[in-house]
């Protein structure tokens, strides 16, 4: 077997022991960009550009409290390659594959990279991420649940850049979160990934004080310490975390329900 052909069967095994899911890609405007794939640069000589920050594999961050939240597990090392894009341009993020059984919310954020340079930018202090687009779960939609919407549409997903937003270098952080054992505390299952990009044209306004990740999710908020059964047999209303979408996103952005 040739060494791609080896990478290409042990990625495939690892996605279907785990059930999971990681990033593979980001399309803007036609043109697909890698992100980081588990495991296959070690395979690759010279390996390729990836565009979001590396992860240790595809599970989820084993403690959502500590700085793995802020980009997932992998060190949070930025990554080789920006990708250029405007304002008010469309990103989709290609998943491998999401479980049928890891039903949830997914939340995109910003984070302004100081000096306009995320080589030296790890969002993991302060109130730098603000949430640009949610979809959590919608008792009449089908499917009800976001996850389950973005494996339905191909494993992918799709957002907006604000299209008021000011030139400059960010970190644009896709989650999913899954709920599948967030009954018990800790058992909330959250996939993070970083994607550089640069701003090169848009507007003037500046992204305002957010959340900090660490720090804003919390082991007892109700939109993490869940049981899916009771909010499925409308026993309790779900509130997604990480608070409000901001007022300046693109027009949809908010679809937390009715």
């Amino acid at each position: 077997m040739t060494p791609l052909g080896s990478i290409a069967v042990f990625l495939g095994l690892a996605s279907l022991v785990s059930g999971h899911g990681f990033l593979k890609s980001i399309t803007v405007n036609g043109k697909n960009y890698l992100a980081w794939q588990v495991g296959q640069d070690n395979y690759l000589n010279p390996a390729p550009v990836r565009y979001a920050r590396r992860l240790t594999n595809n599970g989820p961050v084993p403690d959502f409290t500590t700085k793995d939240i802020t980009c997932g597990a992998g060190g949070n090392i930025p990554a080789d390659g920006v990708i250029e894009l405007k304002a008010g341009d469309k990103v989709t993020f290609n998943w491998d594959q999401w479980g049928s059984s890891h039903s949830g919310p997914v939340f995109t954020y910003l984070a302004k990279c100081t000096n306009n340079d995320c080589k030296t930018f790890k969002g993991d202090s302060g109130n730098v991420w603000v949430k640009i687009e949610q979809l959590s779960y919608n008792p009449s939609g089908n499917p009800p649940w976001a996850s389950d919407l973005l494996r339905e549409q191909g494993a992918k997903w799709s957002v907006t850049i604000p299209p008021k937003l000011a030139p400059g270098e960010y970190l644009l952080r896709h989650e999913i979160l899954g709920l599948h054992v967030a009954e018990k505390r800790l058992g909330a299952q959250f996939y993070p990934s970083c994607t550089q990009i640069r701003v090169t044209s848009g507007g003037t306004t500046q992204l305002p004080e957010g959340i900090a990740l660490p720090g804003a999710y919390k082991p007892e908020d109700p939109g993490i310490l869940a049981a899916l059964w009771r909010i499925q047999q409308g026993q309790t209303k779900y509130v997604a975390p990480g608070g409000p979408v901001w007022s300046e996103a693109a027009p949809n952005a908010n679809r937390a329900g009715p």
